[in-house]
This record gives C-alpha cells, sequence and structure tokens, in this order.
C-alpha cells in the first residue's frame, strides 16, 4: 500500500474514532482519547489535520462526504416540480439531522465558547446555505418564489426553518413526532415560499 493510502486510511480512521467519541462524549472529548480510541499518537492528529479546529472541520466534512449530503440535496434540486424539489430537498436534510444530530448539537452547544468547534460549525452551515441558495435561485430563476423574497432571503429562511435546532425544539422540546414535524415544515416552507 502506498504511503499516500495509508495515511488517507488513518486519516478516515481517526476521524470515525472521532465521531464516535464525539457522539458519546461530547465535541470537547481531547485529543489524546481520540488518539487512543483510533490506536495512534495524539502528534499523528497534529500531523494528519494540523490541529484540533483542523480535525474538527475535517470531522464534519467527513460526514458530509459519508452520508452523500451534496449529492442528496443536488438530486432534489433537479426535481422539475418545485414543490416536490422543496420537499425532497427537506426530506433529504432532515434524513440527514436525524445522522448528524449528537455531533451537531454538541457543536451548537460549544460554539459560542470553544472557536474550534464555532469554526467547524460555521464551515457546514456556510456550505449549506449556500446549496439552499442554488435551490432559491432556481425558484427565483422561473419565478415561482412567492412575492416579497429574494433568493437569498429565501434560502436563509429555509436554512433557519429546517435548522438543526428547528428539528430538536420540534421533536424534542415539544415531542412531535418526526413525520408530523417533517410534513408540517414541509407545508409551512412550501407555503411560505412558493407561489
Amino acid at each position: 500500500m502506498s504511503s499516500l493510502k495509508r495515511a488517507e486510511r488513518t486519516k478516515a480512521e481517526i476521524l470515525d474514532s472521532a465521531w464516535d467519541l464525539v457522539a458519546k462524549e461530547g465535541a470537547d472529548v481531547s485529543l489524546a482519547t481520540i488518539a487512543k480510541a483510533a490506536g495512534i499518537s495524539r502528534q499523528s492528529i497534529y500531523d494528519h489535520f494540523g490541529s484540533r479546529g483542523g480535525m474538527l472541520i475535517a470531522l464534519v466534512r467527513r460526514a458530509d462526504d459519508r452520508l452523500s449530503i451534496k449529492d442528496g440535496l443536488f438530486n432534489a434540486f433537479s426535481e422539475k416540480d418545485p414543490h416536490t424539489r422543496l420537499d425532497k430537498t427537506v426530506d433529504v436534510w432532515l434524513d440527514f439531522v436525524k445522522e448528524i444530530y449528537p455531533v451537531a448539537t454538541d457543536l451548537i452547544r460549544l460554539r459560542s465558547t470553544d472557536p474550534d468547534a464555532a469554526t467547524a460549525w460555521s464551515d457546514r452551515m456556510s456550505e449549506l446555505r449556500a446549496w439552499l441558495l442554488t435551490l432559491t435561485k432556481s425558484f427565483e430563476k422561473d419565478q415561482l418564489l412567492s412575492k416579497g423574497w429574494t433568493a437569498q432571503s429565501a434560502a436563509e429562511y429555509l436554512w433557519a426553518g429546517i435548522s438543526v435546532q428547528s428539528w430538536e425544539q420540534l421533536t424534542i422540546d415539544c415531542g412531535w413526532p418526526e413525520e408530523f414535524a417533517r410534513t408540517h415544515l414541509k407545508q409551512a416552507m412550501s407555503r411560505a415560499l412558493l407561489v
């Protein structure tokens, strides 16, 4: 095996160990604990990622890649009917939220006190907002956005409306069944954004 392939495999193993630990213990788990779980030295984490922040960014990006969130969203964006396009986008995102929930909520919790967690969360959310802007620009181009919305404001509203925090508040805090929450989020977004 080439040293490049071995390094990539090691990085993947580190990130998979880190994901499991962060999901169980929180994003403030120590690099020493992650290194031990991955069977490597703490220095190896620095060698592969440069810093704890670099590892956290790689961690959340790996989840995106492993769960194919971008492909899923862009497949939804290709739907011809605008309401189907929006519904499928919400479905893809909420399925993803269920998978990332333990790690995402901890990054959200820590972001006000942990710059590395804040950077990792901001990195993924800025990309999600850009992806959603692709969707809302398609609505704008086809003159399907309701009056008063721009593609930018519609993307931001959609991003906030289907956020991890919104999902948590509805399903955990309010006790809504997941399908009830999903159905009503889709209906609310469709009524608010589309003609």
